[in-house]
């Protein structure tokens, strides 16, 4: 049985809506220290399409001057990654798990803090769309991808030999190594609004095939 193994964020729904929720939440849980909470989330969101993506809120708390908070900024970075998250399936994904699901075995390893990827399978409701799920920070974060232990374990569980996996993920620095390395199939989608879909590939993490929409696998 052919058994297709997904990516999660930027491949089953998009991660920039994840980030949009987040900083809906943590305005709404500071606005007594940031001012209106509509109008922060707004300037977040503006944030995050700018060269400060990566230090939004030490970016938000210099413009409403509030320079050297630490403190602040990691009860704000807390709030985010344990928010419940308003998200949905991109219309593809939701078609592909539903057309495979029929005659394949599913599964997904992701990437991120455990607490963040498990409320985001949640939100998604994709513990009753695949038969495996596998966070890679349950494990340790020394073992994220490009390490192959989640690889090595998703065949284990599903009784799949390498010939018959196939992974399917966006980012070209990180996903494709193991199950290259494993001997699998591997397909990338390539979405034009993707987090990281300007980064280059790791070595040996060019994938098999690259695809523009989850339908044509």
């Amino acid at each position: 049985m052919r058994v297709y193994v997904f990516d999660l964020d930027d491949t089953l729904y998009p991660e920039r809506a994840y980030a949009f929720s987040g900083f809906e939440a943590v305005a709404s849980a500071f606005e007594s220290q940031l001012g209106e909470c509509q109008a922060v989330a707004l300037r977040m969101k503006a944030l995050f399409d700018s060269e400060h993506r990566n230090r939004v809120f030490n970016a938000i708390l210099e413009e409403l001057g509030v320079c050297n908070d630490a403190e602040l900024v990691e009860e704000m970075i807390l709030a985010f990654r344990t928010h419940t998250p308003c998200i949905t399936l991109h219309s593809d994904a939701e078609a592909v798990l539903t057309r495979l699901r029929t005659h394949c075995k599913l599964g997904i390893i992701t990437d991120g803090y455990a607490v963040t990827q498990h409320a985001k399978v949640d939100a998604l409701r994709l513990h009753d769309r695949v038969d495996e799920i596998i966070v890679t920070d349950d494990f340790g974060r020394e073992f994220w991808k490009p390490h192959p232990r989640a690889f090595e374990e998703m065949a284990k569980r599903l009784d799949a030999s390498p010939e018959d996996c196939v992974y399917i993920g966006d980012n070209l620095s990180k996903d494709f190594v193991a199950p290259n390395l494993l001997g699998w199939d591997t397909i990338c989608i390539l979405r034009e609004d993707a987090v990281h879909a300007s980064l280059p590939a790791a070595d040996g993490g060019v994938p098999k095939r690259i695809c523009t929409t989850l339908s044509e696998i």
